[in-house]
Protein backbone atom coordinates (compact mmCIF):
# COMPACT_ATOMS: atom_id res chain seq x y z
CA UNK A 1 0.00 0.00 0.00
CA UNK A 2 1.08 3.60 -0.65
CA UNK A 3 0.46 6.66 1.54
CA UNK A 4 0.59 10.20 0.13
CA UNK A 5 1.48 13.00 2.56
CA UNK A 6 0.82 16.58 1.47
CA UNK A 7 2.37 19.74 2.90
CA UNK A 8 3.00 23.40 2.05
CA UNK A 9 -0.45 24.93 2.21
CA UNK A 10 -1.24 28.08 4.14
CA UNK A 11 -2.41 31.69 4.02
CA UNK A 12 -0.78 34.07 1.53
CA UNK A 13 -1.50 37.52 0.13
CA UNK A 14 -2.57 38.04 -3.48
CA UNK A 15 0.51 37.98 -5.69
CA UNK A 16 2.36 35.71 -3.29
CA UNK A 17 3.75 32.21 -3.78
CA UNK A 18 3.47 28.75 -2.23
CA UNK A 19 5.02 25.38 -3.01
CA UNK A 20 2.96 22.28 -2.29
CA UNK A 21 4.65 18.91 -1.78
CA UNK A 22 3.25 15.38 -1.98
CA UNK A 23 5.51 12.57 -0.82
CA UNK A 24 4.81 8.87 -1.40
CA UNK A 25 5.70 6.39 1.34
CA UNK A 26 7.63 4.11 -1.01
CA UNK A 27 9.04 3.91 -4.52
CA UNK A 28 6.56 3.11 -7.28
CA UNK A 29 7.56 1.39 -10.52
CA UNK A 30 4.21 1.33 -12.34
CA UNK A 31 3.39 5.04 -12.16
CA UNK A 32 1.20 6.41 -14.95
CA UNK A 33 0.72 10.00 -13.77
CA UNK A 34 0.75 12.28 -10.75
CA UNK A 35 -1.54 15.26 -10.53
CA UNK A 36 -2.95 18.05 -8.37
CA UNK A 37 -6.66 18.75 -7.97
CA UNK A 38 -8.44 21.45 -6.02
CA UNK A 39 -11.91 21.87 -4.56
CA UNK A 40 -13.52 25.03 -3.23
CA UNK A 41 -16.72 24.99 -1.12
CA UNK A 42 -19.76 24.33 -3.29
CA UNK A 43 -17.60 23.55 -6.32
CA UNK A 44 -16.64 20.35 -8.12
CA UNK A 45 -13.14 19.01 -7.69
CA UNK A 46 -11.11 20.09 -10.72
CA UNK A 47 -7.80 19.07 -12.23
CA UNK A 48 -5.14 21.76 -11.80
CA UNK A 49 -1.98 20.14 -13.19
CA UNK A 50 -0.67 16.71 -14.16
CA UNK A 51 2.67 15.15 -15.01
CA UNK A 52 3.14 11.77 -16.70
CA UNK A 53 5.96 9.26 -16.33
CA UNK A 54 7.76 10.68 -19.38
CA UNK A 55 7.59 14.21 -17.95
CA UNK A 56 4.78 15.62 -20.09
CA UNK A 57 2.64 18.20 -18.28
CA UNK A 58 -0.75 19.81 -18.67
CA UNK A 59 -2.51 22.62 -16.79
CA UNK A 60 -5.96 24.04 -16.24
CA UNK A 61 -6.29 27.22 -18.29
CA UNK A 62 -6.60 29.62 -15.35
CA UNK A 63 -3.23 28.56 -13.86
CA UNK A 64 -1.14 28.42 -17.04
CA UNK A 65 1.92 30.61 -16.72
CA UNK A 66 1.55 30.82 -12.92
CA UNK A 67 1.74 27.22 -11.65
CA UNK A 68 4.40 24.59 -12.35
CA UNK A 69 4.16 20.87 -11.57
CA UNK A 70 7.41 18.95 -11.12
CA UNK A 71 8.75 15.80 -9.50
CA UNK A 72 11.82 14.45 -7.74
CA UNK A 73 11.97 10.72 -8.41
CA UNK A 74 14.75 10.16 -5.86
CA UNK A 75 12.48 11.55 -3.12
CA UNK A 76 9.24 9.99 -4.45
CA UNK A 77 7.76 13.49 -4.36
CA UNK A 78 5.69 15.69 -6.65
CA UNK A 79 5.51 19.48 -6.25
CA UNK A 80 3.21 22.30 -7.29
CA UNK A 81 4.90 25.70 -7.41
CA UNK A 82 2.23 28.40 -7.31
CA UNK A 83 3.16 31.99 -8.17
CA UNK A 84 1.12 35.17 -8.62
CA UNK A 85 -1.63 33.71 -6.47
CA UNK A 86 -5.15 35.09 -6.74
CA UNK A 87 -8.11 34.90 -4.32
CA UNK A 88 -9.86 32.54 -6.76
CA UNK A 89 -7.05 30.02 -6.19
CA UNK A 90 -8.37 29.49 -2.65
CA UNK A 91 -9.28 25.80 -2.22
CA UNK A 92 -8.25 22.51 -0.70
CA UNK A 93 -5.56 21.01 -2.92
CA UNK A 94 -5.28 17.23 -3.31
CA UNK A 95 -2.45 15.12 -4.71
CA UNK A 96 -3.39 12.09 -6.84
CA UNK A 97 -1.19 9.17 -7.88
CA UNK A 98 -2.27 6.88 -10.73
CA UNK A 99 -0.45 3.57 -11.18
CA UNK A 100 -1.14 0.71 -13.59
CA UNK A 101 -3.33 -0.93 -10.91
CA UNK A 102 -4.37 1.59 -8.25
CA UNK A 103 -5.47 5.17 -7.60
CA UNK A 104 -4.22 6.98 -4.47
CA UNK A 105 -5.25 10.35 -2.97
CA UNK A 106 -3.49 12.61 -0.51
CA UNK A 107 -5.29 14.02 2.53
CA UNK A 108 -5.61 17.55 1.12
CA UNK A 109 -3.98 20.83 2.12
CA UNK A 110 -5.72 24.20 2.46
CA UNK A 111 -4.55 27.15 0.36
CA UNK A 112 -6.08 30.53 1.21
CA UNK A 113 -5.24 33.67 -0.77
CA UNK A 114 -6.43 36.82 0.98
CA UNK A 115 -5.24 40.25 2.05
Amino acid sequence: QVQLVESGGGLVQPGGSLRLSCAASRSIFSIVAMSWYRQAPGKQRELVAAITRDGSTNYEDSVKGRFTISRDNAKNTVYLQMNSLKPEDTAVYYCKLLTARTLYWGQGTQVTVSS
